[in-house]
């Protein structure tokens, strides 16, 4: 804990346990436990499962301030008028100095259950959230028009990557309160390398199974990828969604079915032994852990120019490719096999790059050095909503 900082006791709030969002609040979470705060968690009641309940089970020894299920629709619903207001009840009870939201729908609850409170602060955190609307639809200008209105709420806003500044300046407007990139990091065991073993595959895909992830372009430009000695390349995919019967159709009628295997939903580390180089050819990303992480452990990696991927790539981010492109990813692919000395040499400038910052330590320290800065501004008592024209 940073010596200009008391303890605190904080409340994380998210609506699901899943994808990079829980691991960004797992690893923070971990960090700031070990560094002597106090957190509780709020997650939604709505829709849970099996495994929903064990990823919320990883998270308890880390919050002596419980896990809390309150409901939080996806997408609108009555329980929006409710919710804040037992999350506010909840952090008076806890004496909550924090309300970290993240995502869309834990920002909106974050920031509602701070109105009028002026011993709290609240921190938003978009992951995406309401970036990910499109622009044109509904939900999106409902969201957007959410979004500037709780500006008046907002004590500071935490921005993954530089990419999603940038959208969010431009779809919402240019935040009031501070609002710095602070980019996800890495525990220490992350950056212990990984050798893949003499029987992996050519190429490894760790990610959800849907078009986002630009898995169709990835499975045309596998057809004609041969390794120097002339044999097809191989390919393990580890994944599920609801593509998956799609890419399996796909997988077949391309006649690769000898060539590619699926392996379910893994965790990335050990996945990443199972291929010599990692693929990533998404058409849309925020700042993906999968390329952090392929990175850290010293892995080639061949990646589409999306969100703040450019970001992670660093010194090597000219390699990037452009998306929805299968003959540059073929090439891409076909070149990391023709000259692997090349691909290693790219691998250790990009680790250099992770090193220096995306470490877990240095995303906490700036992380918590923010909730010190909002406490010590302390915002108003009274909440004026923004006008959502204003922005």
């Amino acid at each position: 804990m940073s010596s200009a900082t008391r303890p605190l006791r904080i409340l994380q709030i998210l609506r699901a346990p899943v994808g990079g969002l829980f691991r960004h609040v797992y690893d923070l979470t971990h960090e700031l436990a070990a560094r002597g705060h106090e957190i509780g968690i709020v997650a939604d009641s709505l829709h849970t499962d099996a495994l929903t309940e064990e990823r919320l089970d990883r998270l308890r020894p880390l919050a002596p301030l419980g896990i809390h299920s309150l409901p939080i629709p996806r997408s609108f619903g009555a329980a929006d008028l409710t919710t804040p207001f037992r999350v506010r009840r909840l952090a008076n009870e806890l004496a909550i100095d924090v309300l970290h939201g993240h995502g869309a729908k834990g920002g909106f609850n974050a920031r509602l259950a701070r109105v009028g409170a002026r011993q709290r602060v609240s921190l938003y955190t978009p992951h995406g959230g309401v970036l990910n609307y499109r622009p044109g639809s509904v939900a999106g200008q409902l969201f957007r028009l959410i979004e500037r209105t709780l500006i008046g709420a907002t004590d500071a806003i935490v921005f993954e990557s530089a990419f999603a500044q940038t959208a969010y300046a431009e779809q919402i407007g240019n935040p009031a309160c501070p609002a710095p990139v602070i980019h996800n990091g890495l525990m220490p065991h992350e950056f212990e390398p990984i050798v893949p073993g003499p029987e992996a595959a050519d190429f490894v895909f760790i990610g959800e199974f849907r078009a986002v992830k630009g898995i169709s372009y990835l499975l045309d430009a596998l057809v004609n990828v041969r390794t120097p000695e002339g044999r097809p390349a191989t390919l393990v995919m580890a994944g599920g969604g609801p593509d998956l019967e799609a890419i399996q159709a796909q997988i077949g009628n391309l006649g690769l079915a000898g060539r590619v295997t699926l392996v379910g939903v893994k965790p990335a580390r050990p996945t990443l032994q199972l291929g010599r180089i990692a693929v990533v050819p998404s058409l849309a990303e925020s700042l993906p852990y999968v390329i952090l992480e392929a990175a850290a452990a010293g892995r080639p990696v061949i990646a589409t120019d999306v969100g703040g991927v450019k970001e992670i790539y660093g010194p090597t981010a000219a390699s990037l490719l452009p998306a929805a492109d299968a003959a540059a990813l073929r090439g891409a692919m076909q070149a990391a096999l023709d000259d692997p000395a090349a691909a290693m040499r790219e691998a250790e400038q990009r680790l250099a790059h992770i090193r220096r910052g995306f470490s877990i330590a240095h995303m906490t320290d700036q992380i918590e050095a923010l909730y010190g800065q909002a406490l010590a501004t302390r915002a108003p008592a009274a909440f004026v909503p923004s006008s959502p024209l204003s922005s």
